[in-house]
Protein backbone atom coordinates (compact mmCIF):
# COMPACT_ATOMS: atom_id res chain seq x y z
CA UNK A 1 0.00 0.00 0.00
CA UNK A 2 1.37 3.63 -0.72
CA UNK A 3 1.00 6.59 1.07
CA UNK A 4 0.91 9.95 -0.31
CA UNK A 5 0.92 13.41 1.17
CA UNK A 6 2.68 16.94 0.47
CA UNK A 7 5.77 17.70 1.83
CA UNK A 8 4.11 20.92 3.26
CA UNK A 9 5.31 22.78 6.89
CA UNK A 10 3.36 24.11 9.32
CA UNK A 11 4.82 27.50 8.37
CA UNK A 12 3.74 26.86 4.97
CA UNK A 13 7.60 27.98 4.32
CA UNK A 14 8.04 26.16 0.72
CA UNK A 15 7.63 27.38 -2.86
CA UNK A 16 4.66 29.12 -2.12
CA UNK A 17 6.02 31.81 -0.54
CA UNK A 18 6.87 35.16 -1.41
CA UNK A 19 10.18 35.93 -2.68
CA UNK A 20 10.34 38.62 -0.20
CA UNK A 21 10.92 36.00 2.33
CA UNK A 22 14.26 34.25 1.01
CA UNK A 23 15.36 38.12 0.77
CA UNK A 24 15.15 38.59 3.99
CA UNK A 25 17.18 36.01 4.67
CA UNK A 26 19.83 37.03 2.31
CA UNK A 27 22.86 39.81 2.77
CA UNK A 28 20.83 43.07 1.52
CA UNK A 29 23.55 44.07 -0.67
CA UNK A 30 22.85 44.68 -4.23
CA UNK A 31 26.41 44.77 -6.18
CA UNK A 32 25.98 46.85 -9.18
CA UNK A 33 28.25 48.45 -11.99
CA UNK A 34 27.71 51.10 -14.93
CA UNK A 35 27.19 50.94 -18.66
CA UNK A 36 30.12 53.02 -19.29
CA UNK A 37 31.89 50.77 -17.05
CA UNK A 38 34.79 48.59 -19.33
CA UNK A 39 34.07 44.23 -19.37
CA UNK A 40 37.42 44.51 -17.08
CA UNK A 41 35.99 46.55 -13.98
CA UNK A 42 32.93 44.08 -13.98
CA UNK A 43 35.13 40.75 -14.31
CA UNK A 44 37.26 42.35 -11.48
CA UNK A 45 34.52 43.36 -9.12
CA UNK A 46 33.00 39.83 -9.58
CA UNK A 47 35.92 38.56 -8.93
CA UNK A 48 36.50 40.17 -5.52
CA UNK A 49 33.33 39.92 -4.79
CA UNK A 50 33.30 36.27 -5.11
CA UNK A 51 29.78 36.71 -7.52
CA UNK A 52 28.38 35.60 -10.63
CA UNK A 53 26.89 38.89 -12.32
CA UNK A 54 26.29 42.60 -12.04
CA UNK A 55 23.53 44.47 -12.36
CA UNK A 56 23.74 47.26 -14.62
CA UNK A 57 22.20 50.11 -13.55
CA UNK A 58 22.44 53.77 -14.99
CA UNK A 59 20.52 56.60 -13.62
CA UNK A 60 19.44 54.63 -10.32
CA UNK A 61 17.61 52.07 -13.20
CA UNK A 62 18.08 48.84 -14.05
CA UNK A 63 19.14 48.82 -17.47
CA UNK A 64 20.77 45.12 -18.02
CA UNK A 65 22.93 42.34 -16.01
CA UNK A 66 26.23 41.06 -16.96
CA UNK A 67 27.10 37.64 -15.79
CA UNK A 68 30.38 35.57 -16.25
CA UNK A 69 28.72 33.45 -18.80
CA UNK A 70 28.23 36.84 -21.00
CA UNK A 71 31.98 37.61 -20.78
CA UNK A 72 32.78 34.07 -21.73
CA UNK A 73 30.62 34.25 -24.84
CA UNK A 74 30.51 37.50 -25.52
CA UNK A 75 34.51 38.49 -25.05
CA UNK A 76 36.81 35.62 -24.77
CA UNK A 77 35.46 33.60 -27.34
CA UNK A 78 34.87 36.24 -29.43
CA UNK A 79 38.67 37.26 -29.33
CA UNK A 80 37.25 41.07 -27.72
CA UNK A 81 39.55 43.09 -25.16
CA UNK A 82 37.83 43.47 -21.96
CA UNK A 83 39.91 46.83 -21.41
CA UNK A 84 38.21 48.07 -24.44
CA UNK A 85 34.85 46.28 -24.24
CA UNK A 86 32.08 48.43 -22.49
CA UNK A 87 29.57 46.55 -20.59
CA UNK A 88 26.86 47.85 -22.42
CA UNK A 89 28.47 46.45 -25.28
CA UNK A 90 27.75 42.38 -23.51
CA UNK A 91 25.18 42.83 -21.19
CA UNK A 92 21.99 40.83 -21.27
CA UNK A 93 19.26 43.15 -21.81
CA UNK A 94 16.00 43.49 -21.71
CA UNK A 95 16.32 41.49 -18.30
CA UNK A 96 13.84 39.45 -16.91
CA UNK A 97 13.12 39.90 -13.25
CA UNK A 98 10.40 38.78 -10.48
CA UNK A 99 8.84 41.17 -7.78
CA UNK A 100 9.19 40.71 -4.43
CA UNK A 101 5.37 39.70 -4.21
CA UNK A 102 5.91 37.19 -6.77
CA UNK A 103 6.28 33.25 -5.60
CA UNK A 104 9.50 31.63 -5.22
CA UNK A 105 7.96 29.19 -7.83
CA UNK A 106 7.67 31.98 -10.05
CA UNK A 107 11.04 32.29 -9.84
CA UNK A 108 12.24 29.21 -10.13
CA UNK A 109 10.01 28.34 -13.28
CA UNK A 110 11.50 31.54 -15.07
CA UNK A 111 14.85 30.63 -14.34
CA UNK A 112 14.63 27.01 -15.06
CA UNK A 113 12.48 27.69 -17.81
CA UNK A 114 15.34 30.48 -19.28
CA UNK A 115 17.99 28.52 -18.31
CA UNK A 116 19.09 32.01 -15.69
CA UNK A 117 21.28 31.68 -12.56
CA UNK A 118 20.71 34.99 -11.28
CA UNK A 119 17.36 36.82 -11.23
CA UNK A 120 16.68 40.41 -9.93
CA UNK A 121 13.62 41.40 -7.92
CA UNK A 122 12.11 44.57 -8.24
CA UNK A 123 9.74 46.24 -5.33
CA UNK A 124 7.75 49.29 -8.22
CA UNK A 125 10.59 49.91 -10.17
CA UNK A 126 13.71 49.87 -8.19
CA UNK A 127 15.71 46.72 -7.09
CA UNK A 128 15.64 44.85 -3.81
CA UNK A 129 17.42 42.25 -4.21
CA UNK A 130 18.73 39.19 -6.37
CA UNK A 131 17.90 36.15 -5.83
CA UNK A 132 20.47 32.75 -7.63
CA UNK A 133 19.61 30.08 -8.19
CA UNK A 134 21.65 28.76 -5.12
CA UNK A 135 19.68 30.75 -3.18
CA UNK A 136 16.24 28.90 -4.55
CA UNK A 137 18.27 25.17 -4.32
CA UNK A 138 19.05 26.08 -0.53
CA UNK A 139 15.59 27.31 0.37
CA UNK A 140 14.37 24.01 -1.05
CA UNK A 141 16.95 21.90 0.71
CA UNK A 142 16.20 23.79 4.44
CA UNK A 143 12.38 23.17 4.02
CA UNK A 144 12.94 19.32 3.32
CA UNK A 145 15.24 18.91 6.37
CA UNK A 146 12.90 20.13 8.26
CA UNK A 147 10.07 18.48 6.92
CA UNK A 148 12.17 15.55 7.30
CA UNK A 149 12.63 16.59 11.22
CA UNK A 150 9.14 16.98 11.71
CA UNK A 151 8.18 13.53 10.56
CA UNK A 152 11.17 11.79 12.36
CA UNK A 153 9.57 13.92 15.89
CA UNK A 154 5.83 11.84 14.77
CA UNK A 155 7.35 9.05 14.39
CA UNK A 156 8.87 8.69 17.49
CA UNK A 157 6.08 9.98 19.37
CA UNK A 158 7.23 13.48 20.30
CA UNK A 159 4.10 15.08 18.52
CA UNK A 160 0.39 13.78 19.29
CA UNK A 161 -1.19 11.75 16.78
Amino acid sequence: MQVAFALREPSGRMFDEPVRSLLREKSPVIWSISPDATVYEAIHQMSEKHIGCLLVLSGGHLTGIVTERDYARKVVLQGRASHQTRVREIMTKPVLFVREEDTLDDAMRLMTGRKLRHLPVLRDNDVVGIVSMGDLVRWLVEAQQRTIQQLQGYIEGLYPA
